[in-house]
């Protein structure tokens, strides 16, 4: 019988196998599950779950732990799994993880589905029944969610959220209870609701109501005077209506509260006043922007939250904190939504620029805008308080049970904001800000959106609506759409930036676009492009606000990271940018993330919106002396350099490397510690690394760029980065002649025509490298001459001329005996074994072929054990021997998959699928197409032509061999 496991998240994680309670780990590895089990059914990326874990400092090996927990935590959850294995419930998901349980494994789970049979009982006119189904998901919390176990803000945000799923079920069920005269069963479940939300006044008021339902009018009172006196001590002000009306409850033995929330026909008093209040209804949102476009995904994503408080259950105000950088359209958003939904809220709207951007000092002080809130709702300024706890309680007191608006527009921080909000669970607040409100959302529940620039179609359409409505100029159909398109992006499709575009060319309707795109590209002066008159924000001024907030050295590295190239910048990388420990980078990382100056992908690249770029070029021009300028561009590419020649020695160990010059100070390279870890930072820098050549060949800045280009060349190679290898080759072959460099350039042209030859370009490979050796021929260098032969031998034999081919691998074994080379002499023998295969000598061919590979056993070299295999294969076959050449094939299979050179594993699938089709073996030679199929698809476009080629005509033969379907397998 198959054990039976239980989980328990809504309170101390537990775990049990039928009536055994585990031991879940140790305490990260517990917090971990808890993660897990809270959004079970939903997968958790791995920088997420970093996050939730450590916050914004994290170990370096953080993923590592990660995987070292999620498998400790597999074999808890299942002892009998495979090993490797995923199992039922712990499973990968993409770039993360997911947990999946049913109702009957997690309590969180089951509470869920209880839940909502309640909610759709209650819609059903079942009250009775509807409160069994609450009663039953009650009973399932036994504490707080998480018991503690959170060491980042995001991470209790997370459990808090669990814990507001449980208070509110509990106000719905002692409202139901209430009405069905069972108040009784509700009242354990409501204690614990206070216990676990101490300030969250609604439950408290809940709790009063439902003792004093039940009979318990003293310990109501006593209920009452505890949370009053609390909210005094802990926040300094007086319970809100919703407590003070279960208080007259009580005191009139009036248990059932009245169906009305409020009585719109009394106009409330303030505590201690004896002025009423006016009932005004404030109507302060600006006007709608009438050109808005877009943004149909963030519209959606605000009518589903609003969504939720329809639907009833919420017990305080959703707070919607919408964040982005400056000129991506905030405010625009807002409004527009805020203006689609004003007419729910009956109370009115209310609107205030709190003026952030501007900084501590210079930002609407939470005081200030608790007066101007106050204003707006009626109250007259002789009877405004003088203190700020004051201000906060009458501002409490007045919104308490509102249907009301609030618009807070370019908010600082949560600490300027969280005085602002509404005492009212059926009021919206919405705001907009530079930077994620965390606190917010970890303190009040807060929704946070991002808002970024829009995609290109919704750009386009915002620069012709903002055109077309100016009508002195439309983006009529003969207009140049790349052109259009390239202004676009290089305005960033920032709003801001299209808006102020879209009125220069209206003001000079006969302005070219070609003119404008020429324009933009200078990128010195990108930003002069749009600089505002008068009154009107213009993105270097947007900017500018972020960057004065800086401490100095996150302005520092700010303008520095203005040399990072397109792709983006790692943590890693700019410690030797800006000379920096790792814990300083992080930190000033995070601040320049939450400033909305960079931003940070899932792969830990920081990048930097394409004007904001700008901004900062501008800044490390001005402010940075020359000499500081040329060395921190020194510094970062002398990082990729060592860094990348420390992760080409980890693939090819064997290799004699090219060993750049020392790095100078301050520079940090980063040192891969296995062969995995060297492919997974190729994936991560080819892009950079790329544009690092190419930078380098074009300004001297302290490396070689043939140096950094020779040590892609063997990651690029291995998975088919066929057009890469070649542009990196030509930038770095153009700095070798203009810097007369002839060793550099005989190092270049073998490597590309290499790639060439890959390409199928066999005589321009030959060409190149015919240079090469020249070159390497008159400077003495064996090793590299013999090298130079083996490619010669490749090409020779692509062409069909293996008499040459055979010359050629019998002069690289020569050379590569003279300079004792023994694994470059493996490879030469297996050339020299190749050649005389096609020549007929397959006696011969066997015997060299052999030698290679016992010497090959000898080394250990499995990258050229499945070349080997493969030569042995072709041989064997023209020897009549097939079923040893399938045998031959199927080991090199097994090593070129266990090595992951893409180019062998191609030529290995492609191979056994011919061959297996020779012998009759149609399945197999199905399964072998269809792998070779799966490895060209992972090249770079696709692959070469002649590779395509090569497997469209292997499918052709697979085709015409497949047994036609009888007449009865129709039927």
């Amino acid at each position: 019988m198959t054990p039976r496991l239980r989980l328990q998240v809504m309170g101390p994680l537990r775990v049990w196998r039928d009536d055994v309670e585990l031991d879940s780990g140790p305490r990260q590895q517990q917090c971990l599950l808890a993660l897990l089990l809270v959004r079970s059914g939903r997968p958790v990326s791995m920088s997420d779950l970093i996050n939730l874990i450590w916050g914004s400092d994290p170990p370096a090996c953080a993923a590592n732990i990660i995987q070292k927990y999620v498998g400790a935590l597999r074999r808890l959850l299942e002892p009998d799994l495979p090993p490797r294995s995923s199992g039922s419930y712990l499973t990968r998901h993409s770039t993360g993880y997911r947990f999946t349980a049913g109702p009957e494994t997690l309590d969180l789970v089951a509470f869920r589905q209880r839940v909502s049979a309640a909610k759709m009982s209650t819609a059903g006119g079942r009250p009775d029944e509807a409160l069994d189904h609450y009663v039953n998901a009650l009973r399932l919390c036994q504490g707080p969610a998480g018991d503690a176990l959170a060491e980042s803000t995001v991470a209790t945000s997370t459990f808090a959220g669990v814990d507001g799923e449980f208070v509110a079920a509990a106000v719905n069920a002692a409202a139901v209870a209430v009405q069905v005269d069972r108040p009784a069963e509700v009242l354990a479940a409501l204690r614990l609701a206070t216990e676990i939300d101490r300030l969250n006044e609604p439950v408290h008021a809940s709790l009063v109501t439902t003792l004093a339902a039940a009979g318990y009018q003293d310990k109501a009172l006593v209920a009452h005077r505890t949370i009053r006196d609390r909210l005094a001590e802990e926040l300094g002000i007086d319970p809100g209506r919703e407590l003070r009306e279960a208080q007259r409850r009580v005191l009139t033995q009036s248990a059932v509260p009245p169906t009305d929330e409020r009585d719109q026909t009394e106009a409330p008093l303030l505590a201690g006043r004896s002025r009423p209040v006016p009932m005004v209804h404030p109507a302060q949102l600006p006007p709608d922007q009438p050109l808005f476009v877009g943004r149909r995904a963030e519209l959606d994503t605000l009518d589903d939250l609003v969504g939720e408080m329809r639907a009833g259950g919420c017990t305080s105000p959703m707070v919607v904190a919408v964040d982005g950088m400056g000129g991506v359209g905030k405010s625009t958003l807002v409004v527009r939504f805020a203006h689609t939904v004003a007419d729910e809220f009956t109370d009115g709207q209310l609107y205030l620029d709190l003026q952030g951007h501007r900084g501590e000092e210079g930002s609407v002080l939470a005081g200030d805008a608790l007066r101007s809130l106050l204003y707006a709702l009626g109250v007259h300024g002789t009877d405004i308080p003088d203190t700020f706890d004051a201000l906060v309680g009458m501002y409490r007191s007045l919104t308490a049970g509102m249907r009301i608006l609030v618009v807070l527009d370019n908010v600082r921080d949560s600490a300027q904001v969280r005085p602002l909000l509404p005492n009212s669970a059926a009021s919206l607040v919405l705001i907009t800000s530079r930077q994620p409100l965390v606190g917010l959302a970890a303190s009040d529940s807060a929704r946070l959106l991002g808002a970024y620039p829009p995609d290109l179609p919704d750009a386009r359409e915002l620069l012709g609506a903002r055109l077309a409505a100016m009508r002195s100029r439309t983006l009529a159909v003969g207009d140049d759409a790349g052109t259009i398109d390239e202004i676009i992006e290089l305005c960033g499709r920032l709003p801001l930036a299209l808006a102020i575009l879209a009125a220069r060319l209206s003001a000079r309707p006969h302005l070219s676009l070609g003119a404008v795109a020429a324009e933009l590209r200078d990128g010195a002066r990108l930003l002069a492009a749009f600089e505002g008159r008068g009154e009107v924000s213009d993105p270097r001024t947007a900017f500018s606000w972020s960057y004065r907030q800086l401490t100095p050295s996150a302005a520092r590295l700010f303008r520095l990271l203005s040399v990072a190239f397109t792709a983006g910048i790692t943590v890693e990388a700019c410690l030797s940018l800006a000379g920096l420990r790792l814990s300083q980078a992080r930190a000033l990382l995070e601040e320049l993330t939450e400033a909305a100056l960079v931003t940070e992908d899932d792969r830990g690249h920081f990048t930097s919106h394409v004007l904001v770029k700008a901004y900062a070029q501008e800044l490390f021009l001005t402010l940075e002396s020359p000499d500081e300028q040329c060395a921190a561009s020194s510094r970062l590419l002398q990082h990729y350099l060592h860094s990348s020649s420390n992760a080409e020695l980890m693939l090819e160990p064997h290799r004699t490397p090219i060993v750049p010059p020392p790095p100078l100070p301050g520079v940090v390279p980063e040192r891969q510690a296995s062969h995995a870890e060297a492919l997974s930072w190729f994936a991560l820098h080819r892009e950079t690394l790329k544009d690092a050549v190419k930078v380098a060949a074009e300004v001297d800045y302290g490396i070689v760029p043939w140096h950094l280009a020779v040590t892609t060349q063997q990651y690029l190679e291995e998975f088919g980065f066929f057009r890469d290898w070649e542009d990196v080759m030509r930038h770095a072959l153009r700095a070798t002649r203009e810097r007369s460099d002839v060793i550099g350039e005989a190092q270049v042209l073998r490597s590309l025509a290499r790639a060439r030859l890959f390409s199928g370009a066999n005589e321009e490979a030959l060409g190149l490298l015919r240079a090469a050796l020249d070159i390497f021929a008159e400077q003495g260098m064996l090793p590299e001459q013999a090298m130079a032969y083996v490619d010669l031998h490749r090409v020779h034999s692509a062409l069909g001329r293996h008499d040459l081919a055979l010359a050629d691998s019998e002069k690289a074994v020569a050379l590569n005996r003279a300079a004792g080379d023994t694994y470059a002499r493996v490879r030469s023998l297996d050339c020299n074994g190749q050649s005389l295969t096609w020549l007929g000598q397959h006696e011969q061919a066997a015997r060299v072929l052999q030698r290679a590979l016992d010497l090959n056993a000898q080394i250990e070299y499995r990258h050229e054990d499945a070349c080997i295999r493969v030569a042995m294969a072709r041989n064997l076959t023209n020897m009549g021997r097939a079923p040893d050449a399938v045998q031959q094939l199927k080991l090199a299979a097994r090593t070129a998959g266990e090595m992951g050179h893409g180019p062998n594993r191609f030529e290995v699938f492609r191979g056994l699928s011919e061959l297996l089709l020779t012998v009759g073996d149609a399945r197999g030679a199905q399964d072998a197409y269809g792998q070779a199929h799966e490895v060209l698809r992972s090249f770079q476009d696709g692959g070469p032509d002649h590779m395509r080629a090569d497997l469209r005509r292997l499918a052709q033969r697979l085709a015409r061999s497949a047994p036609r379907p009888s007449s009865a397998d129709v039927t």
